[in-house]
């Protein structure tokens, strides 16, 4: 069929718009490359990974052909697919210095004490005394117990019908042996001593055993009920240099005597009432200090130093003496 020449050209541009879109495809048929069904390589690109499309039903694989590489499986936790969360770091706590409790201030200081007074004058230290220093013309009547009580009623009942008061030294022995005559001693109103616990040499005894002697003896009087602080008398006037010093740490001053009137020794030993007598009258001196004997005789039971003792304070008197206590010497 023959075409107008007129249709003829009106189709020419439709022709070559279907000629050039034909060769157009074939272009890009050559070009572009074929889709894989393998995941996506890993592309540096910061670009966000688009999301996955929805599965569904795939086409099994044709004969001869490999199966597609497995696909990363997911998982529910929040992380998948996100940067790995590093775990928490623990800061261990930065130990903080305690702080000092405040030191509590500081006690004013205390006064010093005062010096506690000497229980005897420190010019008697070192002394074994022989008479009341500085006494006057006055005696001292001392009675040594360490035996028995034997002439005890006889010289209480002298001393007290002539106003007389003396210085009684006692063993400890004694006036735990005889609790009720001490309390007599002392109600009469006369001073007690010490004269040790149980009347040992003291020259022959260490310090300990000294003090045990002394210490033991100042017990035994206290709880008697009279306190023999701080006159001491050596057993037997044993003594030296040594034992004085140990008696005055101990807090006692050390009295011997100007005369003993042996009337201990009894008729037995050739002592008498006369003779008594005149020993202490031919030792009369201001602060004479007397040594006499409570007990009797064990040999003979006179009590000599008893019987004699009325005549002892009636030749003292007419003499022009009076009598004193050993606390002169301390100043009392």
């Amino acid at each position: 069929m023959v075409v107008p020449a007129s249709d003829a050209r009106r189709r020419a541009p439709a022709i070559a718009l279907a000629a050039a879109l034909a060769v157009l495809a074939i272009i890009l048929a050559l070009f572009l490359p074929a889709p894989t069904s393998g995941p996506p390589s890993a592309s540096p690109s910061p670009s966000p990974a688009l999301p996955s499309p929805l599965p569904g039903p795939t086409s099994p694989p044709a004969p001869g052909s490999s199966p597609p590489a497995e696909e990363p499986q997911e998982t529910d936790t929040p992380e998948a697919g996100q940067a790995p969360v590093e775990p928490p770091v623990t800061v261990p706590p930065v130990p903080v210095p305690p702080v000092p409790e405040p030191e509590p201030p500081e006690a004013p200081a205390q006064p010093p004490e005062p010096a506690r007074p000497a229980p005897f004058p420190e010019s008697l230290r070192g002394q074994d005394l022989t008479v009341i220093p500085g006494a006057g013309r006055v005696v001292a009547l001392t009675f040594d117990a360490g035996a028995n009580a034997a002439g005890l009623p006889k010289i209480l009942s002298a001393l007290a019908a002539r106003g007389v008061a003396g210085t009684f030294f006692l063993t400890g022995n004694w006036a735990a042996n005889n609790p009720q005559a001490e309390a007599q001693i002392v109600a009469a109103g006369h001073r007690v001593a010490n004269h040790s616990m149980t009347h040992p040499g003291f020259t022959s005894l260490g310090d300990d055993l000294i003090a045990q002697q002394v210490r033991g003896a100042e017990e035994a009087i206290l709880a008697a009920g009279a306190d023999p602080r701080p006159l001491f008398r050596f057993p037997y006037g044993e003594r030296d240099t040594r034992t004085i010093a140990a008696v005055n740490t101990l807090g006692y001053v050390s009295v011997r005597w100007t005369v003993d009137t042996l009337g201990w020794k009894g008729t037995s030993g050739g002592a008498s009432i006369q003779t008594v007598a005149d020993r202490v009258l031919a030792g009369l001196q201001p602060g004479e200090i007397v040594l006499m004997h409570i007990g009797s005789n064990p040999d003979d039971g006179t009590t000599l130093d008893a019987d004699a003792l009325p005549q002892v304070i009636d030749r003292i008197t007419a003499a022009g003496y009076g009598f004193a206590t050993l606390d002169a010497m301390l100043g009392h």
